[in-house]
């Protein structure tokens, strides 16, 4: 018995040995830079769809409404609000709002409340100190696009959706340096913000 688990314990030691090197380490991301690069020179991925990217995955750039309105509450305010803080670091980069509704209702009066629920955001977003030239809220698709389908009220498919549209510049040539400008900004503001430490003893500081 003794023999059989030594045995058993060396085969599983030797299956574990088995795994290919850097298995843990690469998640399937390994060479997403090197594909990047190269979509980006083949005009397959433009440097306002990175942008776009970057926008989806570091703020909410979706808000909802209550049925039948175009009014604000305080979730959508407080999210738009962190939109705005974002399009105010890309001054360079445009940006559109599309409105949608859910299912109950004509398709004409769906279409209308979907353009007024992008033209609140929009106008909210421009309070905010943000260029009425760089937000676009001329396209609603009412109810076309749900979230959720269903014909019922849903208050997923309420809402309207922010997306980086381009630059303002749209000249092809020019959109190269613009975005290497954006990226250095924000390297150069990085090492310039100051740390505030407060209530640190100096004991803390020497461990």
């Amino acid at each position: 018995m003794q023999k059989w688990i030594i045995t058993l314990g060396l085969s599983v030691a030797v299956a574990a040995c088995t795994r290919e090197a850097g298995y843990e380490v690469d998640q399937g991301a390994f060479g997403n830079a090197t594909l990047n690069n190269s979509q980006v020179m083949t005009g397959e991925l433009t440097y306002a769809q990175i942008l776009g990217r970057r926008f989806a995955a570091e703020v909410p750039t979706q808000i909802n409404f209550a049925f039948d309105s175009a009014q604000l509450d305080a979730s959508a305010q407080r999210i738009l609000l962190r939109q705005a803080d974002w399009i105010k670091q890309f001054p360079e980069a445009r940006f559109r709002v599309y409105g949608h509704t859910d299912a109950v209702g004509s398709q004409s009066y769906n279409q209308s409340l979907g353009q007024r629920r992008a033209d609140a955001a929009v106008a909210f977003l421009t309070r905010q100190g943000i260029s009425r030239s760089r937000l676009e809220a001329v396209v609603s698709f009412g109810k076309t696009r749900p979230l959720i389908d269903t014909p019922n009220r849903d208050r997923r498919n309420r809402r309207t959706v922010t997306e980086v549209s381009g630059f303002v510049d749209r000249a092809p040539q020019l959109l190269d340096g613009k975005y290497a400008e954006v990226i250095y900004r924000e390297y150069v503001q990085s090492a310039t913000n100051l740390s505030y430490i407060t209530d640190v003893d100096a004991t803390d500081i020497s461990e």
